[in-house]
């Protein structure tokens, strides 16, 4: 997801240096959608991760 983020942010890039200003601002608002989408799912992912962790057990 990270990947297609910057694979948009690149088009816009690109689509702004050339003038396209209504692509590179479509562009930009799905890189950014899909941006803040990865860093919301990272942050789930890691504290489930965490959460679903337990620390060792000692038997006697």
């Amino acid at each position: 997801m990270l990947y297609w983020a910057a694979v948009f942010f690149v088009i816009a890039i690109l689509a702004a240096v050339l003038g396209f200003g209504g692509i590179a601002g479509g562009a930009i608002y799905i890189a950014k959608v899909l941006f803040f989408l990865f860093i919301v799912l990272f942050i789930i992912a890691f504290l489930s991760g965490m959460i679903g962790r337990r620390g060792p057990t000692i038997k006697l």
